[in-house]
């Protein structure tokens, strides 16, 4: 945006940003607040942009468990889109909150990616974790760094950072798929191929964030659901539940 763009969109003059850059003129708490809105500025450097300008910070940040309205919003989500994994994730793709569907798409990972806090996307492409089962990990790990790159042009994140690092270091295991097998097409909405014992499922996955939140922690969780790409899937997933419920059917007969 040209100083101009911004004066117009914060109802401003050039004349005052320019004030502003240079410290001859403080900004007023609904010019941060303006600034702030047309900038798209996340809530949490909201919070200290009003601090440099010497005002309270006006968004709070709580834990998940105090955000009840919210959390019992999330766990209806996540718990209605069951048989199919969906799960909560902080900034940092932390999970935080999970409807632990199909267990049997995470064997044979280390115990040490599945101790939490459980890293969402360090779960699925290290090579302790899912990453040696899935056959097109190029192109989903083309489109994790794609996320994490958005991420950090959004707000600068030595977390992230580091974590884009760590997975664009990740060794691309023997019999992947060529990223260049895929099209435009299929690129703009990646699947996750996934070999398991039960045969090669296929997901689509989405993320849901929640609209005008006032809460820092709020406004940084993000929901992701998988939802089967093909017939295949479905078939699949409907063994892993019929397996997973084997042990209590059995249990209750007894």
């Amino acid at each position: 945006m040209t100083q101009m763009d911004l004066a117009l969109a914060a109802e401003s003059s050039t004349r005052h940003l320019s004030f502003l850059e240079t410290g001859k003129a403080e900004p007023s708490r609904e010019m941060v607040g303006r600034l702030s809105e047309c900038l798209d500025i996340p809530l949490r450097d909201r919070n200290t942009l009003l601090l440099a300008a010497g005002f309270a910070p006006v968004f709070s940040e709580r834990s998940v468990t105090e955000l009840e309205a919210a959390k019992a919003a999330i766990d209806s989500i996540l718990k209605s889109h069951a048989p199919y994994p969906a799960f909560a994730v902080d900034r940092h793709w932390n999970i935080v909150l999970s409807n632990a569907a199909l267990p049997q798409l995470y064997e044979g990972c280390s115990a040490e990616l599945l101790r939490k806090p459980v890293n969402a996307m360090r779960l699925i492409l290290h090579p302790e974790g899912m990453g040696p089962r899935i056959l097109n990990f190029a192109a989903w790990r083309a489109h994790t760094i794609s996320l994490l790159r958005q991420q950090l042009a959004a707000r600068v994140d030595p977390v992230i950072k580091a974590l884009l690092t760590e997975i664009a270091g990740y060794p691309v295991p023997p019999g992947s798929e060529p990223l260049e097998n895929f099209g435009a097409a299929q690129r703009l909405a990646t699947p996750l191929h996934l070999s398991t014992r039960f045969g090669v499922v296929s997901f689509l996955n989405t993320l849901t964030v929640f609209g005008t939140p006032n809460d820092v922690t709020l406004s940084e969780l993000a929901l992701e659901m998988l939802f089967p790409a093909d017939d295949k899937t479905i078939e699949i997933v409907k063994d892993m539940v019929r397996e997973s419920n084997a042990p209590a059917a059995m249990k209750a007969a007894s």
